[in-house]
């Protein structure tokens, strides 16, 4: 009897136990299957096999407190609390934070399994695993520059002499010995180096440095192939176009090796190493170089910085997912610089007196001679800019240097680009419309409220893009049925081109590795990367899983076989669902939300939300505002401090601050070792491990290398995947991409925005900075988050911001989620000011495009500094509020909050030669003192622009769209010089076709009271010319004519306050189109 009632016991309680549970059973199911079948398992155990495992009276809940039934139940009730708190609101899919840690650039927000709505609600369908913060934390580091007891190089090492040099017919080589005993001290010295100098052609000099002995081995640490980054050779013919170069290299062994790079002409010292010591160890390189007092810089990207970049100032190149922090380092890498020397004239003997002072004289004489530096290495690198020196501490890779002569920037840039980094892309005609995005627009419907709305307001729009929020789960290549439907889908796209408008969707660089337990996960797209090896693996070949949005990821291998033609394939399939016209490139240094492979093992519990919270999820919720809110908004301003206040309060954990002393990470180097995962020595990283938001160092590619030697190049890599996949997609088409990462060489396949800027007068100020120093980087399509990313914006910033990005080619608007919504039709005066900034700007997308026909062919620049058009005026070396868009157009905004004025300069004027009409006005400004500051008005809604003398513009009447504006008339501005000339082009083709039928090039000149067209080429532009503007008439008006023929009195008039001609109604004059024939204007 005491066995029977043993066995009921054990009976009811398992009974119990099972009916009790079997709900938590599938919900655990669900958070994590393999709980559910241990559970299971353990269960049917007991109930099968109680008699043979152990006797029944030691499974009773009643007679053993600590028994295994009890201490699983105690689990069970866990499980339960763990399983209703993630349903009830920890869980969402995926995201983007512009709050936290990554504040990544535009991403997601979507209603599906677990997401957060558009407007900040969570709705969970499902219950998704939220990874732990503590997987994105590296190791403790502090950079060199900052550690108290790094070691410096200089004092430690040998350095090397020069020996066994021979003379070469383009330059010289040479043997390099470590000149005393290895110091290795971040890493294994290399005992014996091999210098190569050529003079590769007229204005280029080629210095390089690597390791003697180079084999399959170690080939990858040192040697960056041609293939990845094109590498300068001597050109044909250079044995005699070198005789004439302006650059001398001499070298030394006193006392021990360095080199010295001479200006001839000036014999001015460009680059010298003379009184250091050169450093070349597996894992450190160093080398430094003299730099005169006060000297201007420009380059070394990619950071928020000033234009002029100072004396006082560490440049970090580590490609990193970050939110856009001033001073740091960014999401790309462009090892290039422009060093600007101003020389004061003497007057009576015409010699030559080194600028080293900011102050200078604006009626003496000066002259300015230009060079560029380009070090072709793709490692970790950081460049210490110091009072007097510039020193370059590397990685790995190999010392690989190119001197450009100049002596002027367009030289220096033409000759950069044209030998080094190639051309940039020339792009589509559509664009240079506007474009329209943010993360959160929720669904089809959503966004065709947007493109209705722009209508309504009469607001052109040409390009409306979507964030992550289209993605099914934030997957690549594919919808969210439920959002984004593809039949839907093709109902609106097939709307929007046909209303001539574009549609750019965002891909990002991560690939979802789906749920191998979850039948219904599956991902083709993943399958199809795995079978063709298309992706990372870790040392030990397995794949190297990551966490991104969608969850664990994986990332493509460009250096593999498979993965070029495998993301063509995808583009291909997914382009015949959805017919997008560019590609937006995301994530690409490439990004990961974790350190190490933390996927591996973990891919059960995919999908997985991001280790951090996203905005409008509670403790994030956006309470920031721009500058000077609460002046203008104090109200609302309060109320925001207020709730913002509270947030941190209880986001606070309360606890004191530590006293106790930070231990840091360390390296000792090993001999013939290098640890790639904390290299000895610590660059100035962001994110201060290497692996922390990117790659691990040790992920491993096809080919044997490992991601510390190529991490740099990963957004160049997916750049030029995607030229070629969507050549593939859509032949015949320039392709229209806009990325992330970047590295010199990048600008021709992609334009680049400037990632996670904030609603901040800061960033709109910086913005123009960003600009020119990616026109150095060969990227004239370049724009910003308009009116900011992170953050509220509010009316004031966005009014200033829309009228100054209506000047950057790449003009877009894109915020971020849960963030006020900032389309311009929000406020009226921003709607109002966009309407009059983009009819300017769409009058001028003749002139822009121009400027990018010639940009694509020779090299030359888009937006202009100042100091470039004028670059024998050395007030203007650190001009960055203001600047050229070609040679013809100056912009002056306001970017200070609140101000109804702004100080700009004239530069030119004053007797120097130069005239500026106002836009608007069209009259002459009247600057009588050389480098005047003068205040100009600009109340809220109005940016200042002004027509430089001695250009020619084309203009076309413009519309909503550029298809429309294309079949509108021409115009013409001339605005004459103070001699009465002006020179100007016109360049038209289908304005989309990588190989063109016929091309038009139009070229214009002024002078004795005419205006002369001259057209070339077959291009069939039918258009006819409406109308002609002369600025700068000095004489009398007579009879106007057009071929001689009379345009009639009615259709003429003149200002003669404004001295502004202006000629309409000229179309029935040109109904055969504006260049049919060549064509003189006069009016004498």
């Amino acid at each position: 009897m005491e066995h029977i009632a043993d066995c009921f016991s054990f009976a009811l309680e398992c009974l119990f136990l099972f009916s009790s549970s079997i709900s938590n059973f599938f919900r655990a199911g669900e958070l994590l299957p393999i709980l559910a079948w241990t559970y299971l398992v353990f269960v049917l155990l007991c109930l099968m096999s109680w008699s043979n495992v152990r006797q029944a009276r030691h499974f009773t809940m009643f007679s053993f407190p600590f028994s295994v039934f009890n201490l699983f139940i105690f689990f069970t009730l866990q499980l339960s609390r763990l399983v209703d708190a993630q349903s009830l609101g920890t869980a969402t899919t995926s995201g983007q934070s512009a709050a936290t840690a990554p504040a990544d650039d535009p991403s997601p927000s979507q209603t599906s399994p677990g997401a957060v709505a558009a407007d900040g609600t969570i709705s969970s369908v499902r219950p998704i695993f939220t990874i732990p913060a503590g997987v994105d934390v590296g190791a403790s580091l502090i950079p060199n520059i900052e550690d108290p007891e790094a070691i410096d190089a200089q004092t430690v090492c040998p350095g090397y002499n020069a020996s066994n040099v021979k003379r070469t017919a383009s330059g010289l080589t040479a043997t390099l010995t470590l000149a005393g005993q290895a110091c290795n001290v971040y890493g294994t010295d290399i005992e014996t180096l091999n210098l190569t100098v050529e003079y590769q052609s007229a204005d280029r000099l080629a210095v390089r440095l690597v390791p003697s002995n180079v084999a399959s081995s170690n080939i990858s640490q040192y040697i960056l192939p041609t293939e990845f980054v094109h590498q300068p050779t001597v050109d044909a013919g250079a044995g005699m176009s070198s005789l004439t170069n302006d650059l001398s290299f001499v070298w030394s062994n006193d006392p021990t090796f360095s080199f010295t790079v001479y200006r001839k002409s000036t014999g001015d010292t460009l680059f010298s190493t003379q009184g250091t010591k050169l450093v070349f160890e597996n894992q450190f390189i160093e080398f430094a170089s003299v730099l005169p007092e006060n000297y201007n810089l420009y380059g070394l990207g990619e950071t928020i910085h000033g234009l002029r970049l100072g004396n006082n100032y560490t440049k970090t190149m580590w490609a990193a997912d970050i939110g856009d922090p001033i001073d740091y380092n960014l999401y790309g890498t462009h090892p290039f610089y422009l060093d600007t020397r101003y020389y004061e004239i003497d007057e009576s003997t015409g010699n030559l007196t080194l600028v080293t002072s900011n102050e200078t004289d604006p009626m003496a004489d000066y002259v300015a001679y230009s060079h560029g530096v380009y070090n072709r290495n793709a490692h970790g690198q950081e460049i210490l800019l110091r009072p007097t020196n510039i020193t370059w501490r590397l990685l790995g890779g190999s010392i690989d240097l190119y001197f450009y002569a100049g002596p002027t920037q367009p030289d220096v840039t033409t000759a950069f680009q044209t030998s080094a980094i190639g051309l940039p892309a020339m792009q589509q005609y559509f664009t240079f419309g506007y474009h329209q995005c943010r993360w959160g627009y929720a669904n089809w419907s959503q966004l065709q409220e947007v493109v209705d709305s722009f209508e309504r307001f009469g607001i052109p729009l040409e390009n409306i893009w979507t964030d992550i929020d289209y993605m099914n789960q934030y997957r690549d290549f594919e919808n969210d049925l439920h959002t984004f439907g593809y039949d839907e889908g093709e109902t609106f796209l097939s709307n929007l081109h046909a209303n001539g408008r574009h549609y750019i969707p965002i891909i990002d660089a991560a690939i979802y590795i789906p749920n191998p337990l979850n039948a219904s996960d599956a991902y083709p797209t993943f399958n199809r990367g795995n079978d063709t090896g298309s992706f990372l693996t870790n040392p030990d070949g397995s794949l190297y899983i990551g966490a991104v949005w969608p969850g664990y990821t994986v990332f493509p291998d460009w250096l593999s076989d498979g993965a070029a033609q495998w993301w063509t394939n995808e583009m291909i399939t997914y382009h015949g669902k959805v017919a997008f016209d560019g590609a937006w490139i995301d994530m690409s240094e490439v990004a990961s939300f974790c350190v190490g492979s933390c996927g591996t093992g973990n891919v059960t519990m995919n999908p997985v939300h991001p280790p951090f919270g996203l905005p409008g999820e509670p403790g994030y919720v956006i309470y920031g505002y721009p500058e000077g809110f609460n002046l203008t908004n104090a109200t609302e301003a309060a109320v925001a401090a207020s709730a913002s206040s509270s947030q941190a309060a209880a986001s606070s954990t309360g606890e004191a601050a530590s006293s106790t002393t930070l231990s840091y990470l360390r390296t000792t180097p090993t001999p013939g070792v290098r640890e790639v995962n904390y290299p000895p020595y610590v660059i100035n990283n962001v994110h201060g491990d290497l692996a922390v938001h990117a790659a691990s160092p040790n992920a491993t590619h096809a080919d044997g290398r490992e991601e510390y030697d190529v991490h740099n190049l990963f957004g160049l890599q997916i750049l030029n995947a995607t030229y070629n996949a969507l050549l593939a997609t859509m032949p015949g088409k320039r392709p229209f991409i806009i990325g992330r990462s970047t590295f010199s060489g990048a600008g021709k396949y992609a334009g680049h925005w400037g990632g996670d800027n904030t609603s901040l007068f800061a960033y709109m100020y910086f913005s123009i900075s960003q600009a020119l120093s990616f026109s150095l980087f060969g990227f004239p399509m370049f724009g910003v988050d308009t009116c900011g990313f992170n953050g509220n914006t509010d009316e004031e910033l966005c009014n200033r911001w829309m009228q100054l990005s209506a000047f950057f080619p790449f003009y877009r608007n894109h915020n971020t989620l849960t963030a006020i919504s900032q389309e311009p039709y929000v406020w009226a005066s921003v709607a109002q000011a966009s309407r009059t900034a983009m009819t300017i700007r769409y009058s001028l997308l003749p002139y822009m495009y121009t400027l990018f026909y010639l940009a694509h062919n020779t090299g030359s620049t888009v937006m202009r500094a100042l100091a470039w058009e004028f670059p024998n005026d050395p007030s203007l070396a650190a001009a960055e509020t203001q600047f050229f868009l070609g040679p013809a157009l100056l912009i002056t905004p306001v970017l200070a909050q609140g101000a109804t004025t702004v100080n700009g300069v004239f530069p030119g004027t004053g007797g120097k030669g130069e005239v500026y009409y106002d836009w608007y006005t069209h009259a002459p400004q009247n600057i009588s003192t050389p480098g005047a500051n003068v205040t100009i008005d600009a109340p809220l809604g109005h940016i200042p622009v002004y027509i430089r003398g001695g250009y020619i513009l084309p203009t076309q009447e413009p519309a909503l769209v550029t298809r429309d504006a294309r079949r509108n008339p021409w115009g013409v501005i001339a605005a004459l010089s103070v001699e009465g000339t002006a020179s100007g082009n016109l360049y038209v083709d289908d304005g989309e076709s990588v190989v063109q039928n016929g091309t038009l090039f139009v070229e214009f000149t002024a002078s004795n009271n005419a205006l002369y067209a001259s057209a070339r080429g077959t291009y069939n532009d039918t258009n006819p010319l409406a109308n002609v503007t002369v600025l700068g008439v000095q004489t009398a008006v007579g009879n106007v004519t057009l071929n001689g023929a009379s345009v009639g009195e009615e259709k003429v008039q003149f200002n003669e306050s404004s001295q502004a001609l202006v000629v309409t109604g000229l179309e029935e004059l040109t109904r055969g189109g504006a260049w049919a024939q060549d064509w003189v204007l006069s009016w004498g």
